[in-house]
Formats: structure tokens, C-alpha cells, sequence
């Protein structure tokens, strides 16, 4: 049985193992660079999500209720 090439070479060793640390050290150099939000702007990024949530799936809930009635009343006309 053949085996293929597909041009993937495998590190191993203390190659792979400075490779990942590098990694490891250049992400948390980047996370040193994030700006963390503050407890109050967190709570009404919260807020501001739950309320949104609230607000989709009321207008979901009413658009398939009309949806609904609409859908029933069609088929009653059709069915008699």
C-alpha cells in the first residue's frame, strides 16, 4: 500500500518544543495588550443583552402567532 506526501513534515523534538513556547509567550504578550472592560461597563453590556434577548423573542413569539392564525384560516377556507 502507497503512502502519500502531502507535504506535512512533523516537528519533533526541541524544535517543537521552543516553537511552543514562543506561542505561549507572544499570547501572553497579547492578552498584556487587551483592554479589559470595567465591572459597570460589564453589567450593562449585560443588561443591554438580556433586555435585547427579551425584545427578539417576543417579536419571534408574535410573528409566528400571526403567523399561526394566518396559516389556520387559510387552510379552513380551503378545507370547507
Amino acid at each position: 500500500m502507497e503512502t502519500r506526501d502531502w507535504g506535512l513534515e512533523t516537528k519533533k523534538g526541541p524544535e517543537m518544543i521552543t516553537k511552543i513556547r514562543n506561542y505561549i509567550r507572544e499570547v501572553w504578550l497579547e492578552m498584556g495588550k487587551v483592554t479589559w472592560p470595567t465591572r459597570d461597563e460589564l453589567k450593562e453590556s449585560t443588561r443591554v443583552v438580556i433586555v435585547g434577548s427579551i425584545f427578539l423573542t417576543l417579536f419571534i413569539f408574535v410573528i409566528d402567532r400571526i403567523m399561526g392564525f394566518g396559516i389556520d384560516g387559510i387552510t379552513r377556507l380551503l378545507g370547507s
